[in-house]
């Protein structure tokens, strides 16, 4: 048993980042946080309110109440050698669960209780997570617990949570150990339930059987008035009610003065009400059992500081209520299915029902992306507009449309992107089986949470553009960009590859086409220019099936677009409707361009033929060969092998652990610590890596001394960061042979380094001759850990010519990263110079990038320069800093964003 605690026991600060809210089994929220002496009186309610069975399974005896005594030991923990956390729903806890160090130093024992009345939600899973997730970060690996045979419903928590159990049976118990380091199986298991309690929690959000409008309004200029008035035009099924305190009548809609007045229960409320009555509206909603509420109204986050406070507090007040909350600032969300068509937003007209669910954030976006889905009569599933997005996200709705079948496409417009680690975990997941189109802004793609300076590591520029290509996602500029790639998607199959065949009824148009394919990396198979339309009428659509037929139906071909000026005597419906034909029945990807048209309204549309037939139609052949080239990219992204996560030999994770927990109380606040170099070498060596020994010195006595020992020849190097690998600026001589050299060497440099300032020196053994390149590892607030890659050199840096990655990276992923930027071509046998060993260059990016991925307290590594030899590679420098670890927006444990 474990054993009582001691009168050295001291509680710790009350560890508040520990605090989360989360999604239960059902798709309802709760609040977990660690407990408190404030919850006795609630621990004892708790307890209390439990059947003789479930208190039994938990103590092995059957106890009414707690006992004073009980409720000290229970409510006073030292969040360290003891953590408790209580789940929540509003104030009353539904489960705890709790570890208690035991005389092994690395394990700790488990319990858990689960309220009657909330079994079957998942409470226990989620309770293990956070529980894990603390232990790690105090030192804890294993975890044990003691349950009873007949407890079926604990030992299946922790059989399936990933983790490799073993069990004994000990004196009528079950005696359960498991290791707590997460493993590919057990954040296998995470995700899976996180995916399964998210995407339920937006489906009842997105398919409700019953709606209330608060703020029902008679004005047609008030949103509550659109809100009802599209409601009821989308034909709405369900049970519509229209609350506020005066009556206002519509046909299928019955009033009610308070959401309490609502007979049944209530999907979804949308509120519409002047912002100083929105919180006191959601209390009253989540007191109704609402599942989610929209919030229409404004002034909140974009409001400023005041606005932000109330803004938190309305999640706050939500989710205590099990709320899922859409908003503030929202439009609305809408469904387009037959059998669960609704519009609770103040957008219309409604689009055509079709296979495109669409996200967007603000309601000016929001407003734009829902036109130009119109405008190119894109047909959607499922819209959202988050408006201030401060609970449901796009990772919400990704979620959603992962399982969604009336979902082919997925496009989101982002201002920012709040979680991108779980952002490019889940697109890279859903985009293997559905499409993920992103619009972002250039300007605002990443915001750092509240009081964090960004100061100490942030990303570089291009490294939210990496993360989305290496997740598969497909990057459009605008939303009208975003509606050409998605009117490709959800009408064509996917091209097999880039072959594309071009066919035109004028040659110059042609030669335009081939053009523009050769800039977009679009391979032209085929080309039929000049194809006899001239005549027009039906005669021109027959020559035009022919021409297409020819290019469709040659094998190497993948795609095709047609481009096409003006055929006389007859329309665009006709023509595009011959097209799609011959598409349909080569089963190949086709578009149409009609250039030249001068008649009023968008040609950029979807044509609807008869029997289902769709075909994309621009009136520019560069968007239309754009919009084809990032389909075909995706397709190329979808078909490569993902690869596999390894694991390199001579990698000892607990030895890393231990050396930066012995380090982390000398972390300088929000600062760095720089490790020395000998600090640096012990770390990098726990994962394999190896800098070659260096020797800082002040005299040329001490210098003369580590040479020796070093073993001539030597290199002489400033400790200067930006100079240290400068030949051409004097901060390093190479192959000094002997003491007179390395004396006059020492000379020259300092005289040399004047103007730059005074430095320290260090003498280094040569390594091998090779190419040169940098490796760097950041830990972003917001992404989390970066790596980056590229040739060493100034030229490298102004023209950017680097790869960025997000770990955790596969073995392609690695491969891929050391082939992306442009110089890397030096390292396969530029210009004559032999080859590099690149398969030790691509375990030295492994090795790194999993040391990155596993330590959040390893703020920044860099290793400048790396030599890469034909049979060898060296490391020459490096630097590590220690950071305080920023909680990472993505952990081994399930919380929705703050």
């Amino acid at each position: 048993m474990v054993p009582e605690p001691t009168d050295t026991e001291t509680p710790s600060r009350y560890p508040e980042y520990w605090e989360a809210d989360v999604i239960l089994r059902d798709g309802a929220t709760a609040h977990l946080r660690p407990i408190s002496p404030h919850d006795r009186d609630a621990l004892q309610n708790f307890h209390q309110s439990q059947s003789e069975s479930t208190i039994y399974l938990r103590f092995f005896s059957y106890k009414p109440s707690l006992s004073a005594r009980e409720l000290d030991r229970f409510t006073v923990v030292d969040h360290k050698n003891r953590v408790c956390f209580v789940l929540l729903l509003g104030d009353q806890i539904i489960g705890v669960g709790r570890y208690d160090r035991t005389g092994t130093p690395n394990e700790a024992e488990v319990a858990f209780m689960i309220s009657d009345a909330h079994q079957g939600r998942g409470i226990g899973s989620i309770l293990l997570e956070h529980l894990a997730a603390a232990a790690r970060e105090n030192g804890i690996d294993r975890f044990s617990a003691e349950v009873l045979p007949e407890n079926r419903k604990m030992l299946h928590v922790f059989a399936e949570a990933g983790y490799e159990l073993t069990r004994r049976f000990d004196d009528g118990v079950v005696v359960v150990n498991f290791d707590i380091d997460p493993t590919e199986r057990s954040l296998a298991v995470m995700a899976a339930r996180e995916h399964r309690a998210e995407a339920r929690s937006i489906a009842d959000v997105v398919a409700p059987s019953s709606v209330a409008v608060i703020g029902a309004s008679r004005d047609p200029g008030h949103a509550g008035h659109a809100v009802v008035e599209h409601l009821i035009a989308s034909g709405f099924a369900g049970r519509l009610h229209g609350v506020s305190p005066t009556p206002f009548e519509r046909d299928g809609m019955v009033h009610a003065t308070s959401i309490r007045d609502v007979p049944g229960r209530v999907d979804l409320a949308v509120v519409a009400v002047p912002v100083d009555q929105v919180a006191g509206v959601v209390e009253e909603c989540g007191a109704a059992g609402v599942h989610a509420v929209v919030v229409v109204t404004g002034g909140y986050a974009e409001a400023g500081a005041e606005g932000q406070a109330r803004q938190t507090e309305l999640v706050r007040r939500a989710r205590a209520h099990g709320m899922r909350l859409v908003g503030p600032a929202s439009l609305g969300l809408f469904n387009t299915a037959p059998d669960a068509r609704f519009n609770a937003s103040i957008l219309h007209p409604l689009p055509r029902n079709g296979s495109l669910g669409l996200f967007s954030q603000s309601g000016a976006i929001g407003m734009m992306i829902h036109a130009a889905a119109v405008r190119h009569a894109v047909g959607v599933s499922t819209y959202l507009s988050a408006g201030n997005r401060a609970d449901v996200s796009g990772n919400d709705m990704m979620q959603y449309w992962e399982d969604d079948t009336a979902t082919r496409a997925c496009g989101l417009y982002l201002q920012s992107v709040g979680n991108p680690r779980k952002f490019s975990r889940i697109a890279r997941r859903l985009s293997l089986n559905k499409p993920v189109i992103v619009a972002k802004s250039e300007v605002t793609g990443l915001r750092l949470p509240p009081g964090h300076t960004g100061r100490t590591t942030q990303a570089p520029p291009g490294a939210l553009d990496a993360m989305f290509r290496q997740a598969g996602v497909i990057r459009a500029d605008t939303s009208e960009q975003l509606m050409d790639v998605a009117g490709i998607l959800v009408s064509q199959p996917l091209p097999a590859g880039p072959r594309t065949g071009l066919v035109a009824n004028a040659l110059a148009l042609g030669q335009l086409m081939e053009d523009r394919c050769m800039q977009l990396g679009l391979e032209v198979a085929v080309t039929q220019a000049g194809v006899p339309t001239g005549a027009g009428g039906a005669e021109a659509l027959d020559a035009l099936r022919t021409a297409v037929g020819r290019t469709l139906g040659a094998e190497a071909v993948d795609a095709a677009v047609v481009t096409l000026m003006p055929i006389p005597h007859t329309t665009r419906q006709e023509v595009a409707e011959a097209v799609g034909q011959v598409g349909r029945e080569y089963g190949k990807a086709v578009v149409v361009v009609f250039t030249g048209c001068t008649e009023p309204g968008a040609v950029s549309a979807v044509h609807h033929g008869g029997d289902g037939l769709e075909v994309p139609c621009f009136d520019s052949p560069g968007a239309a060969l754009r919009a084809l080239a990032k389909v075909v990219d995706y397709t190329r992204w979808r078909a490569q092998d993902q690869g596999v996560l390894r694991e390199p030999e001579g990698v000892d994770r607990e030895a890393a652990e231990t050396f930066v927990e012995t380090l982390a109380p000398r972390v300088p606040g929000d600062g760095l610590l720089e490790l020395d170099t000998e600090q640096v070498r012990t770390l990098l060596g726990t994962y394999g890596i190896e800098v070659l020994p260096s020797a800082r010195f002040t005299a040329p006595e001490d210098a003369l001394a580590a040479a020796e020992r070093i073993g001539y020849p030597v290199a002489l190097k400033t400790t200067d960061p930006n100079l240290r690998h400068r030949l051409d600026l004097g901060g390093v001589q190479l192959n000094i042979q002997d003491g007179a050299q390395l004396r006059a060497a020492i000379d020259t440099m300092h005289r040399t380094l004047a103007a730059f300032g005074s430095f320290d020196l260090e003498v280094q053994a040569m390594a091998p001759t090779g190419q040169a390149v940098v490796v760097r590892a950041i830990e972003d607030p917001l992404i989390g850990p970066v790596l980056s890659f590229g040739m060493a050199g100034d030229a490298v840096n102004l023209l950017e010519d680097w790869a960025h990655r997000v770990p955790p990276l596969t073995d392609l992923d690695v491969r891929r990263m050391v082939r992306e930027p442009k110089a890397s071509r030096k390292l396969f046998g530029y210009q004559s110079v032999p080859a590099a060993d690149v398969d030790r260059l691509e375990d030295l990016v492994g090795r790194l990038a999993l040391l990155k991925d596993r330590h959040p307290e390893i703020a920044r590594v860099q290793l400048n320069p790396v030599l890469v030899s034909t049979d060898s590679l060296t490391v020459l420098g490096a630097s590590v800093g220690l950071g305080n670890p920023q909680q990472r927006t993505d952990s081994a444990r399930r919380a929705m964003r703050g």
